[in-house]
């Protein structure tokens, strides 16, 4: 009787697939005994918010590069501490980590807006985010937030948002006058700024915007982009919505994480939760783009909203304006060194950016002809 002869491949592997078992069987208990690390993160945005579905684009890639050895509780704004209160709930460790804009706590520290929305020197927001990573801006974040403020937390930075529109107003807005003695919601410098042009300010969380607009305790206001302010209801208070402004031209996502608690993971945990907003930077970006502009048709086509670009004498005002603020600032030492150390970087690279960078008007008017109205 013949017996087939058995190849040296099948004996290989047939070996091998014993040592592999015998080595699984002997490593499961261990693997399986390793609980994931679980990151309470809580935002400063509405459950509703298109915010929270940024966050979850950070959540959804850190969980999956950890191989899920980390696992985040998400929870929207006022789930444990308020939406202006993440940096104190990170720092006492309360929650272990915060989805914010550094102007939500500049009531701490003005500086705080610098890394945000300070005064626009002609920077985008990709501009100044390249500032935080390569200008000097995280070296003096750090500089803040741990030498001079004591904080117990590590922040970073990512997905630089679009300049923020001027608003939702009642009435169409044409000159600097329209804008005077109006009760208007916006936060940080850019309250200073809107008092300096005669505005009453009201600084709000997103999602306490229109009732109050409903209520009558403001006339006007911002919040960042046209699908968070679809998401708010803004269209049913307000008809006219002004695109491009100066007093928020520049914000970043800051994610904070409570330092004992980052500091207890090993490195490459640690990696992962830094460099994974990195991730979710582009990630957002490219959410922003397709929604941003989607709801704006929407707000338009479904809701009745007029779209109007700020006139040109409202955005020389703002800039007077910041003119008149910034030598106020500089009074701290530390915030002039943040803004020398912004016109430095501005300087030299947003030459090269405006001397390298197409005409995107002219060309778009060339193959959508009729569609722009950007005033004068």
């Amino acid at each position: 009787m013949n017996k087939k002869a058995v190849s040296r491949r099948e004996l290989l592997g047939a070996s091998t697939l014993v040592g592999v078992t015998a080595v699984g069987a002997l490593a499961a208990p261990a693997v399986l005994a390793q609980a994931p690390t679980v990151i309470k993160m809580q935002t400063s945005w509405p459950a509703s918010d298109i915010w929270m579905d940024f966050a979850r684009q950070y959540v959804e890639r850190v969980e999956r590069m950890s191989g899920g050895r980390l696992k985040f509780e998400l929870m929207p704004a006022g789930t444990v501490v308020g939406a202006f209160q993440v940096l104190d709930g990170v720092n006492d460790g309360v929650i272990d980590a915060a989805h914010t804009v550094p102007v939500y706590w500049y009531g701490k520290h003005k500086a705080a807006s610098l890394f945000g929305t300070g005064p626009v020197f002609g920077g985008s927001a990709t501009t100044m985010l390249g500032w935080f990573h390569q200008g000097g801006g995280k070296d003096l974040y750090r500089e803040l937030t741990q030498d001079i403020m004591g904080l117990n937390l590590y922040g970073f930075y990512g997905f630089p948002m679009p300049a923020q529109p001027f608003g939702w107003f009642k009435n169409q807005v044409a000159t600097v006058n329209d804008v005077n003695g109006l009760k208007y919601r916006t936060v940080g410098l850019a309250a200073d700024l809107m008092q300096n042009m005669g505005m009453s300010v009201a600084q709000l969380p997103g999602g306490e915007i229109v009732p109050a607009m409903e209520r009558g305790v403001i006339d006007a206001f911002e919040f960042n982009n046209p699908s968070s302010d679809l998401r708010f209801g803004s269209q049913d208070v307000a008809k006219n919505y002004m695109l491009s402004s100066y007093h928020q031209a520049s914000e970043s996502f800051e994610f904070l994480f409570n330092k004992d608690v980052f500091d207890d993971l090993p490195d490459d945990l640690q990696a992962i939760l830094e460099y994974g907003v990195e991730a979710a930077s582009t990630a957002n970006t490219a959410s922003a783009m397709d929604n941003y502009s989607s709801d704006l048709r929407k707000l338009q086509a479904e809701h009745g909203v007029t779209v109007h670009r700020t006139p040109k004498e409202i955005l020389d005002a703002q800039l007077k304006a910041w003119d008149a603020i910034i030598p106020t600032l500089e009074a701290d030492a530390f915030m002039k060194k943040v803004l020398d150390s912004q016109r430095q970087w501005v300087e030299r690279v947003v030459y090269y950016e405006l001397m390298n960078s197409a005409d995107l008007a002219l060309a778009y008017e060339h193959y959508f002809p009729g569609k722009l109205n950007l005033g004068k």
